[in-house]
């Protein structure tokens, strides 16, 4: 078993850093598969084989999927529910945590140092394509607590990650979740005529941010800066709120026009889709995404609402490489984006209505 083992983890590490040879938006979809499908199928054969629920989740599958479209994948609710990794406890760097809001159980998962060194390594070559090189003077719409607290939260994960573009990090809130108004006026007295970079969750950013400075009749000047921020879409819309007015409010109160939400979930840290200058959100060279029927579980067509299916070369501490999201959207187009950039791109519409999924989840695993 350990020369297997061994053989396996050689034919993923191989191919994986070949993939990352290419540019990260470089390859068309049909070359992509070529190079991405062999990285996938070592993952799936690494998790089979340290992974027993795993193993028993998708026993009912083909031993080697020849395609991406057949690799199997996990309902994401199974990380709320069992503790599902694919290295021994004594290997496990950290646990990260989902937000767990609306009641939910949080998602937890398990990283060792090399997947966690592969997320951080990820996420860098993908944002660098749009915010580039330069560490940047950096605003964090969030509270420092957020950062010291003993557990490792999404959030924290978030500005952690994204702390690899920044440099003399201020924070935009108190810990009450009330603007520092002292420390956004140090930080536009120093930084107001240089690049910047503003980091936040979606909702944090509207709610306790932008509506913030609405409310006390304030506003900043940072043109030149750049926003990125994700997550939290399901509570402006029942606000009202959408991309277009989103990014009218930021304008209007910041003064910055250069804004990115990204699409991604604590269950494949690292594997971030960044919306282009033109809406769209990409898919990079380390990921795919496939749209499934909630129904039937076939694969849409462009143009056709479905599940997203989110794949990533990334994880091997945990049999997250290959999930079924609970969110619905549809892929836009492939390799023709306006803003030059290859692969597939799509957009999130909405989250799935509180039913249930057909799919790997239905087999019965011990956590």
């Amino acid at each position: 078993m350990r020369n297997t083992t061994i053989m396996i983890n050689q034919a993923y590490q191989d191919n994986y850093q070949q993939l990352l040879t290419h540019d990260v938006y470089a390859l068309r979809v049909r070359e992509k598969h070529l190079a991405l499908l062999p990285v996938i199928q070592a993952l799936h054969q690494h998790h089979k084989a340290h992974s027993p629920a795993y193993s028993r989740l998708i026993k009912q599958h083909a031993d080697d999927p020849a395609t991406l479209e057949e690799m199997p994948f996990l309902a994401v609710r199974l990380f709320k529910q069992f503790a599902l990794r694919s290295v021994p406890e004594d290997e496990v760097f950290r646990v990260l945590q989902s937000s767990g809001t609306s009641g939910q159980t949080p998602a937890k998962v398990f990283l060792d140092k090399a997947t966690s060194a592969r997320q951080s390594k990820a996420l860098v070559k993908i944002m660098q394509n749009f915010i580039g090189k330069q560490r940047l003077p950096m605003l964090v719409i969030d509270a420092p607590s957020t950062v010291k607290s003993g557990a490792l939260s999404a959030r924290a994960a978030g500005i952690q990650g994204m702390a690899f573009f920044g440099r003399q990090t201020v924070f935009a809130l108190n810990d009450d979740m009330s603007l520092n108004m002292e420390a956004l006026e140090s930080f536009q007295n120093a930084y107001g005529d240089q690049s910047v970079l503003v980091f936040g969750f979606t909702f944090m950013v509207w709610a306790y941010f932008l509506e913030a400075l609405q409310a006390q009749r304030k506003s900043l000047s940072l043109s030149k800066g750049v926003l990125v921020h994700s997550g939290g879409w399901k509570k402006l819309v029942e606000k009202q709120v959408d991309n277009v007015s989103f990014k009218s409010a930021v304008s209007r109160l910041t003064g910055i026009s250069r804004v990115h939400n990204f699409y991604g979930m604590a269950e494949q840290v690292g594997t971030v889709f960044v919306e282009c200058e033109q809406g769209h959100l990409h898919v990079p060279v380390m990921a795919e995404l496939i749209v499934r029927d909630p129904y039937t579980l076939e694969v849409c067509k462009t143009g056709e609402q479905g599940l997203l299916q989110v794949i990533s070369a990334i994880p091997t501490s945990y049999p997250g490489f290959s999930l079924l999201t609970e969110d619905l959207g549809r892929v836009l187009g492939q390799d023709d984006c306006p803003c030059g950039r290859s692969g597939k791109y799509f957009e999130v519409l909405r989250r799935l209505p509180k039913t249930e999924v057909r799919g790997c989840s239905d087999t019965q695993v011990s956590p």
